[in-house]
């Protein structure tokens, strides 16, 4: 447990997950929107924000491996150690679907996106609700990512129904995704 795992806005935000809501969150590189991945209703919440259609898929971060194992299921341990693997800069896998994520996750593709974050608040976030949670930027489709908290609220002010307090990471880009099969770059980060 990392020393944010008890503190009052994580709890919060961990329970606005349970009960179905959205919440922002600072990641990496810049500010995610985040629900629970098995709350259809929370997703399309989610894909309405952001101007998004359900057939790009979302993102989801994990605090560790072992939260996301059921979406590893068939992988051979070159791949399971390529995903598992420290990187410097923060790094989003592709994965084949397994079946193990919903449909309204995976969109029209045959990989999920999937990312061990570093940041210490989403992955208390993660660890506190048990799992994986949605993480895509905070911003309409076409917009920037908001880099600050006060830009999610210029975008989303009372759409959203919790906002941690914090601060994003160091990391230059939002995260590099890669395919796992091929370690080819799909966006550089």
């Amino acid at each position: 447990m990392s020393e944010w795992s008890g503190h009052a806005q994580i709890i919060q935000a961990t329970q606005t997950l349970k009960e179905g809501g959205v919440i922002a969150y600072p990641t990496e590189a810049v500010w995610g929107l985040g629900c629970d991945p098995w709350s259809e209703a929370a997703v399309e919440k989610i894909l309405r924000l952001k101007n998004r259609h359900v057939d790009k898929g979302l993102i989801l971060i994990a605090g560790e491996t072992s939260q996301v194992e059921s979406m590893l299921q068939g992988l051979n341990q070159h791949q399971r150690d390529r995903f598992s693997e420290q990187r410097v800069k923060p790094t989003t896998w592709l994965v084949p679907h397994n079946g193990f994520a919903p449909d309204w996750i995976v969109g029209r593709h045959t990989t999920i996106a999937l990312r061990v974050t570093k940041h210490p608040l989403a992955a208390a976030l993660c660890n506190l609700f048990g799992g994986p949670i949605v993480s895509t930027s905070a911003n309409p489709q076409s917009l920037p990512a908001a880099a600050t908290g006060l830009k999610v609220q210029d975008y989303f002010s009372k759409d959203i129904d919790f906002q941690i307090a914090g601060e994003i990471g160091l990391a230059a880009k939002e995260s590099e995704i890669r395919d796992l099969l091929t370690g080819g770059v799909i966006r550089p980060g």
